[in-house]
């Protein structure tokens, strides 16, 4: 039995290549789930290769689609086949590679750069002819025109995948279209490994940019914390490497940055020690919530909390389970200590327990990415106390009124993911965050369901609950201002919650490498710094 849960990338390609000096991955056949979901898409993708798309008028004027027009050719004599426009046979696979069709769009064309030089020349044509265009690392985002554009062009990393380790400086150089799952197999036979993504099939420049929440965090910090150099293309088609001693203040902003700064081709993270660990999922039904929340604050509010204990839950109301994820990051053999509250007769028996030792990429592949097309996210920061427990059982219970109204919608799900954070993390992380060095909690709640015309109605549940989560903290004065960007949702203001002192150092670090502000307005997508 897998567990299906939304932070689970669909991975629409059967392997991705990751070059290396001395190793290669072997491609990866598709999961029979995988097979399945690409009998629905077949029908789709076939309807948007053959559909009419906005921009083929290419009638002489200067309107928007006229400029796209003129970028792609002009892109596609300098790049041949790193160009695939609407009409050429990968064009419609390309366009839908995002992991929800949410995200899906009919770019102008797409440009997929073999390297940074690609990308150099891609961006002096387009900030030359003032064409918007998208940026893409592995698409796992929901949110509309975040990686994807309609008119303009659609920049794919997907190419710039590779990975090697560099035994002298013990860091490891990873490009941004690689994916997570690639870059832990890679390491794993050196018995290394990153601060990176939870998630095999969620790409690495997406999340890292983000800030990025790791199984490591509590020891290193986020996957931002643990970058050593960050080789980045810049808006006039430069390329600089931003780290402790070069372009610093660009290195600052570029931990949690997103896209507001440049295209970064790689990406040098410090590398530690990993050979086994122990862990798994433990299913429980969803009458258990109150006493799992129970075990959670008590795990959570542990004091001097053993560091290599980490965790999240799964509340998924609309098929009556929970799932609680534990990973301890050595080579035990029998339940942590730490994770003492979850053996709690108040739970009751699991449904299922799948814990034990494992290596890391074994216990990450239990989880896989499910058939339900259509999502949308929301996340909010919460001081932890039982009293909000309580709410958030209440507000999640399957009795809810949203969430029966979200049941009603074809293949209607809900999962929200309660994800700790220790106050350490604040204060390993030189970052542009914000964070507080208090104990939080990280609360997602996403929506899943299968067809278009059910957009408004599962979008409004994401709303209501969100806002009703949101309202029961601020009553108790446990709501706190940061925002997790890779759990955000689309019109949540993720970079003016880094307050208003870093808000300004971020403004002051985009007039020095992007003043013609080339990000903020050919980029339209993403979490912008605010004006």
């Amino acid at each position: 039995m897998s567990p299906t849960f939304p932070h689970e990338e669909h991975p629409n390609q059967t392997h991705l290549a990751l070059q290396s000096p001395d190793q290669t991955i072997q491609p990866t056949m598709l999961s029979p789930s995988t097979v399945r979901f690409s009998i629905v898409w077949t029908t789709l993708l076939a309807v948007i290769a053959c559909s009419p798309h906005p921009c083929l008028d290419t009638r002489a004027g200067l309107g928007p689609c006229n400029k796209a027009g003129a970028a792609c050719q002009a892109l596609k004599r300098k790049l041949g086949s790193e160009i695939t426009a609407p009409g050429d046979g990968q064009y419609a696979a390309l366009a839908t590679e995002n992991w929800s069709q949410t995200a899906w769009n009919t770019p102008s064309c797409i440009a997929t750069p073999a390297n940074s030089t690609s990308v150099q020349t891609i961006i002096r044509t387009l900030v030359s002819l003032d064409v918007p265009f998208a940026i893409r690392s592995g698409g796992h985002s929901p949110n509309p025109g975040y990686a994807n554009i309609d008119t303009g062009v659609l920049v794919s990393l997907s190419a710039l995948n590779q990975v090697s380790y560099d035994v002298s400086q013990n860091a490891v150089h990873v490009s941004p279209g690689a994916r997570w799952g690639p870059v832990y197999r890679y390491l794993q036979p050196l018995n290394i490994t990153v601060v990176g993504g939870r998630v095999l099939e969620v790409g690495v420049g997406g999340l890292t940019l983000g800030g990025g929440l790791s199984y490591y965090t509590d020891l290193y910090g986020l996957a931002a914390d643990n970058i050593l150099s960050y080789q980045v293309v810049l808006a006039d088609g430069r390329i600089v490497a931003a780290n402790k001693s070069s372009h610093t203040n660009l290195f600052w902003a570029l931990k949690g940055g997103s896209n507001n700064f440049g295209i970064v081709t790689r990406f040098t993270l410090a590398a530690y020690p990993l050979t086994q660990v122990w862990g798994g999922i433990k299913l429980y039904p969803s009458s258990a919530m109150p006493a799992v929340l129970e075990a959670y604050h008590a795990y959570h509010t542990a004091p001097n909390k053993d560091l290599n204990a980490n965790l999240h839950i799964n509340l998924v109301p609309t098929n009556d389970t929970i799932g609680v994820t534990l990973i301890y990051l050595k080579p035990v053999t029998s339940p942590p200590a730490a994770f003492a509250p979850f053996s709690s007769n108040k739970l009751g028996p699991p449904l299922l327990d799948q814990t034990g030792p494992s290596s890391l990429v074994d216990l990450l592949a239990i989880f896989n990415s499910g058939t339900v097309p259509r999502w949308e996210w929301s996340v909010s920061s919460l001081m932890p106390s039982p009293e909000l427990w309580a709410d958030v059982n209440d507000i999640l219970s399957p009795t809810s009124p949203e969430i029966v109204a979200l049941q009603k919608l074809q293949a209607g799900t809900l999962v929200s993911t309660v994800q700790p954070i220790t106050s350490r993390v604040a204060e390993i992380g030189n970052n542009p965050l914000g964070l507080k060095p208090i104990n939080q909690t990280w609360l997602s709640i996403n929506a899943g369901w299968w067809r278009e015309e059910d957009d408004e109605a599962a979008r409004g549940v994401v709303k209501t609950l969100h806002e009703r989560l949101e309202n029961a903290a601020r009553k108790r004065g446990r709501l706190l201002e940061y925002i997790f960007m890779n759990d955000a949702g689309e019109g949540q203001a993720v970079i003016a919650g880094y307050g208003k002192e870093n808000v300004k150092r971020l403004q002051a670090v985009r007039r020095e490498y992007d003043p013609r502000l080339v990000f903020a307005r050919l980029v339209p997508g993403g979490q912008k710094v605010p004006e």
